[in-house]
Parts: structure tokens; C-alpha cells; sequence
């Protein structure tokens, strides 16, 4: 049987899932580590990364292992792509194959660690389809950015999202569901959980 697609992001209370200017930035930076506070000092962050030893356990360490060992493949668009290229380590953390959204031919890109970066240039349908053929079992998650979200939740592809509801206001930046198309989509509460850091949300996508 196919898993579930989903997504599973961090937000500010007043909606939006990365601040207002230009990756690396020091403005940027900051508020996004302030959104990112939740998952920084986890041991699972430090296992994926290979840090070494230590980090917190607990509700949002487990939420945050239960996040990747349910994930066979990821989906995400070339923007994150382009971004997360000049970031990510060699041993890149996903550990599976991930689909990238393009517009563009590109070959294969093979990672230390299990991550493939496979180039999909005829579009979000053909991407989720390669993504779950090679996830199996297990779920797809759609890693972003806020675009190719919503292109797959307006396309009603999204079965399941979580949203890990950071206290802190950015006033601008990247809003989750700006353009979301609401008279398609339906949502179902199915888990909250709060933390000392964060109020986890999660919600069944439903057909209107």
C-alpha cells in the first residue's frame, strides 16, 4: 500500500515559514534560527548531522525522528534546491531520494549518506509519482519551499501536513498558505501537542 504525502514545516504565530530577505543575511539568519529554536538543540538534529554526541530528548525530539523514519522520498522545488545546494553538508540530510521540480534537464546528482537529487522536468504529478515508486511503503514528504507547497496542496496531492507553531512574529517573509485555494481544500484536525518550545499541529487535507 502507498504511504501518505505530506508536509511538515515550522511557522511563526503570524503565518509565515521563512523571514523576509535573502538567505544568509545576518536579519535572516537570526530570525530564522529564532524559528528554528525547537529542532537546534535535538539529538536527533545532531545524529542526522553527524555532530557528535549529545542534544536534547524528548516530545520534539521524538516528533522530529518520527518526521524522517516515516519518509521514503521527498519532493521539493528548484528554488530549495538551489538554496539548500550551497548549505547542506556533503552527507546531505535526507538519506533517500529526493525529486526536484524543474524546468531543466540535469543529471543525477549521488550524495554521501543515501541522498539522490533527481531532476523532474514535466511537472509536480510526474515528480510525486517518481517520489512514491522509489519511497514504497513509506510516506513522501513535499520539503518545500512555500511555493511547490502550495502548488501540491492547491492540486489536491497532500494527504496530511504538520506545522510546528514557533512563538515568535516576523511581520513579513514567506506565508504558508498565501494563494491557497480554499474552496478546494478542507482541513481535519487530527494531533496537537505542545512543547516548552512549540505547539505541534497536525491536519488531514480533505477534498471540498
Amino acid at each position: 500500500m502507498a504511504g501518505k504525502v505530506f508536509f511538515s514545516v515550522s511557522m511563526s504565530l503570524d503565518g509565515f515559514i521563512a523571514p523576509v530577505g535573502r538567505m544568509g543575511d545576518p536579519d535572516w539568519i537570526a530570525q530564522w534560527m529564532e524559528l528554528q529554536a525547537w529542532v537546534l538543540p535535538l539529538r536527533f538534529l545532531r545524529e542526522n548531522l553527524k555532530l557528535g554526541e549529545g542534544g536534547e530528548e524528548g516530545p520534539d525530539n521524538d516528533i522530529a525522528r518520527a518526521t524522517f523514519e516515516r519518509t521514503g522520498a521527498s519532493v521539493m522545488g528548484k528554488r530549495m534546491f538551489e538554496l539548500g545546494e550551497k548549505s547542506w553538508p556533503e552527507d546531505a540530510p535526507f538519506h533517500t531520494p529526493v525529486f526536484v521540480v524543474t524546468h531543466e534537464k540535469h543529471d543525477p546528482w549521488e550524495r554521501k549518506g543515501g541522498t539522490t537529487f533527481h531532476f523532474v522536468n514535466d511537472g509536480i504529478e510526474r515528480a510525486l509519482s517518481r517520489a512514491r515508486e522509489a519511497a514504497g511503503d513509506r510516506d513522501v514528504r513535499i520539503a518545500g519551499g512555500g511555493a511547490t507547497i502550495l502548488e501540491y496542496l492547491n492540486a489536491g496531492l497532500v494527504d496530511e501536513f504538520s506545522v510546528a507553531l514557533s512563538p515568535v512574529l516576523f511581520g513579513a517573509g514567506t506565508r504558508l498558505f498565501e494563494g491557497i485555494d480554499a474552496r478546494r481544500v478542507a482541513l481535519l484536525p487530527i494531533g496537537s501537542q505542545a512543547t516548552k518550545r512549540v505547539t505541534h499541529l497536525t491536519y488531514a487535507v480533505l477534498k471540498r
